[in-house]
Formats: C-alpha cells, sequence, structure tokens
C-alpha cells in the first residue's frame, strides 16, 4: 500500500486516501476541540475489498496519536470494529461516560 496518499483535509472534515489521481477511501469526523468523533468510513465501490478503510483509519489514528492533543471517539461502526481489533491502539480513545 505504499504507493497510497493519505491527506488530512480539515477543511473538509475528513482524512482521504488516493492512489494516483483516485480517490479510494474517506473518513470523516467532527473535532470539538478535545476530542475528534470519528464518523463515517467510506470506502469508493470499485476500491472495496482491499483493506483501505482499515488503513485509512490507521493512518488517521497514528496522526492523531502524534498530534497528542485529541482523543478519540469512534462513532462509525468500522471505527469501533478497527479499534476491537487493534487493542494496542485504544490508549487514545476517549472515556465513554454511562448514559
Amino acid at each position: 500500500m505504499s504507493d497510497l496518499i493519505f491527506a488530512h483535509e480539515p477543511d473538509a472534515s475528513r482524512y482521504a486516501l488516493r492512489r494516483g489521481d483516485d480517490l479510494v477511501s474517506v473518513l470523516d469526523y467532527r473535532d470539538d476541540g478535545r476530542t475528534v468523533a470519528l464518523t463515517r468510513a467510506y470506502t469508493v465501490p470499485p476500491f472495496r475489498g482491499h483493506g483501505y478503510a482499515g488503513e485509512l483509519v490507521a493512518r488517521a489514528v497514528t496522526e492523531l496519536e502524534r498530534a497528542g492533543d485529541r482523543r478519540v471517539s469512534p462513532v462509525c461502526w468500522y471505527v469501533a470494529d478497527w479499534f476491537a481489533e487493534n487493542p494496542d491502539r485504544a490508549g487514545i480513545l476517549a472515556e465513554r461516560r454511562a448514559g
């Protein structure tokens, strides 16, 4: 997956993964200044089934970990499943409130 281009697009509130000129996958978010809610992972249909969404989530989480100033709320089911499969990355998760 080294031919993929990862980009943070804050004006669109998303992270994007491209292969050349093609948009492959996006990860939408909401940022309240303390927590980044990852709200939707989407892979363009022709590119589905190749692990691009997982790669995008991993790269976005890495960027957020490096910045170190936000927690993550995995609102999207796919992101929540990704964290369940990658428990070593759970240190960045926001605390869940009982509701």
